[in-house]
């Protein structure tokens, strides 16, 4: 299994594609296109690159071209009728390069820069993109054009946006070496909960160990272990928050082969025990 080349469709010959979001399960892909997406009435694991993190109500990113991304919702009760999000879809040619190189576009452009590595932005900058975003589904031409530029003036004039890739992450092309990165990261979205080592994972790469590390660190910005650890501990902070499992049970459920251990890592990567980071949400 690759990352899927996903082709956007825009129906109207335009430049912009914007629909809800309705289903609840998602797969690894990338795209040409940049993609803005606020998810509104879900959380889960949120996947973009080498960039793993929770996500949560009013969750907003934007993402350049050819990144594979994908969201994976822990939340069982959502109908999968429901519009629990937006996800705007954009070609460069959208804005134009000659428009792109006015200086009043300046931010914009930087913006678009930044993006190749995807960006978080802050709950406030979703609530304030959610109207236009949702104009932008109902309306067409000018008008929808205008609501855009809405959208990118917020997304510019943030105060709290985060890059999500790593500075050394680079997204390659090349089919086998994404075929191997993509069976490596399927393998412990669907495994983490089991005992995973690095002799393990590098039969699953086809490596040996040592390749395998160097390979895995070259094109995620990572070591295995810490990456590993990384997909564990987002699981844990959503079990911890959104469940009364006891966490000695977290730590199983996550693939920790004792409380102990699963304390020490916790509070190495959190900064808090797990109690006290459930108290939080309480």
């Amino acid at each position: 299994m690759i990352a899927e080349l996903e082709e956007i469709n825009f129906d109207d010959s335009g430049g912009f594609r914007i629909e809800y979001i309705t289903d609840t399960n998602d797969f690894w892909h990338f795209h040409p296109e940049y993609e803005i997406t606020l998810n509104t009435k879900s959380n889960g694991t949120r996947i973009v690159g080498d960039s793993i993190e929770i996500f949560d109500e009013y969750d907003l990113v934007l993402i350049g071209g050819n990144i594979p991304h994908c969201w994976n919702y822990y939340k069982n009760n959502l109908v999968a009728s429901e519009n629990h999000g937006i996800m705007l879809h954009f070609k460069l040619g959208s804005i134009g390069e000659s428009l792109l190189s006015q200086h009043e576009l300046t931010p914009v452009k930087n913006l678009l820069l930044e993006s190749k590595r995807g960006i978080g932005f802050s709950v406030e900058d979703a609530k304030m993109v959610e109207p236009y975003l949702m104009e932008m589904t109902r309306t067409k031409g000018l008008e929808k054009m205008i609501n855009f530029f809405h959208v990118l003036k917020v997304l510019c004039t943030s105060e709290r946006k985060t890059a999500l890739c790593s500075e050394n992450y680079r997204h390659s092309h090349d089919e086998r070496g994404n075929r191997k990165m993509t069976e490596v990261y399927t393998y412990v979205r669907e495994n983490f909960h089991k005992p995973i080592t690095l002799e393990k994972i590098s039969k699953i790469a086809h490596m040996s160990p040592f390749a395998f590390s160097r390979f895995f660190k070259k094109n995620s910005g990572t070591g295995f272990i810490e990456y590993l650890n990384k997909v564990r501990m987002t699981k844990a902070c959503h079990l911890l928050r959104e469940t009364r499992y006891h966490i000695s049970q977290v730590a199983t459920e996550c693939g920790f082969s004792s409380i102990s251990n699963f304390n020490k890592q916790f509070r190495k990567a959190e900064g808090v025990s797990p109690k006290a980071y459930r108290a939080q949400f309480v």
